[in-house]
């Protein structure tokens, strides 16, 4: 069983946004070009404020900077692997305005214009904290991080992953498919400067399947959380929850989803042309970054 990188960036190139691409030749190369290059393009959906709009969340087209367009932006920058301050204190700075008393952020922010925008977004509260969106930031802030070791100081951060984990250990039943992947991923990357994350990732386990796959209660048809969703890299904690039978299957099943335009699709709706070209981009460089550093 193989998937072709070739196929996959000739996909890339015909359909993909800038900043992808990059992120794909970071992914498939270790590209140092492309990593200078994964923050060029991330520039174009900055902001003055430090925060990040303009459809960096690919359903959320707004302008106004938004924890979906931080979220994307944090991913960005740990891709990259490279400190970038000019980038990540003004972020850390927006972040910190940004959250609400208890250290969470609200999963959006008021939208002045909505057009094409998600109705989840739209309809979000802003005055109450979602560990959806705070566990999915904090991880990819977390991600960054590994490269510059000043973010971990940062109260935001701090204050931050306390919100996590007071929420996290509040959960006893079931969460939400999209909840449980987002917090599994940052239990995963905080078992690596806090202890307490290991206790409170087996408390969250026993939410997980055999195979690792959750379904999206209220999502589209088949809209499924997959194992590689929320462990995608190998000897990470996250992974002795699994077993080795699960995330062959898992890797089985993600090379087997290159469509023959040599992109993979989402499982989920978008809300605009656009959106769902640019989620495909998204998703392609997702499955091959998880496939090369598994080794297929």
């Amino acid at each position: 069983m193989t998937f072709s990188t070739a196929r996959a960036r000739a996909f890339m190139t015909s359909n993909a946004r800038t900043l992808d691409r990059h992120r794909f030749e970071v992914a498939v190369a270790d590209n140092p070009v492309a990593r200078a290059a994964v923050i060029g393009s991330l520039g174009a959906y900055r902001n003055p404020d430090g925060g990040y709009g303009w459809g960096l969340e690919s359903d959320l087209r707004a302008p106004e900077s938004q924890p979906g367009g931080a979220l994307h932006a944090w991913e960005a920058i740990a891709d990259a692997g490279a400190a970038v301050p000019a980038y990540t204190g003004p972020l850390l700075t927006w972040l910190q305005r940004t959250a609400l008393a208890d250290g969470g952020l609200p999963f959006a922010l008021p939208i002045a214009d909505p057009t094409a925008c998600a109705p989840f977004w739209v309809q979000a509260d802003p005055g109450e904290s979602s560990l959806q969106i705070t566990a999915a930031i904090t991880t990819q802030a977390l991600r960054a991080a590994r490269a510059d070791a000043s973010i971990h100081t940062h109260p935001w951060l701090t204050a931050s992953i306390d919100y996590c984990f007071d929420a996290i250990g509040k959960i006893e039943g079931a969460p939400f498919a999209y909840v449980l992947s987002f917090a599994l991923r940052f239990l995963d990357i905080a078992t690596d400067t806090h202890p307490r994350a290991r206790q409170l990732l087996d408390h969250l386990a026993q939410f997980v399947s055999a195979d690792g796959a959750v379904a999206v209660a209220g999502g589209a048809e088949g809209e499924t959380i997959h194992l590689l969703d929320y462990a995608p890299e190998p000897g990470r904690p996250i992974r002795e929850y699994l077993t080795a039978d699960a995330v062959e299957a898992d890797l089985d099943r993600l090379e087997q989803g290159q469509q023959p335009d040599g992109g993979w699709a989402v499982d989920f709706a978008s809300y605009s042309e656009i959106a769902a070209l640019e989620w495909r981009g998204y998703a392609t460089v997702g499955a091959v970054t998880a496939l090369h550093r598994n080794g297929r």
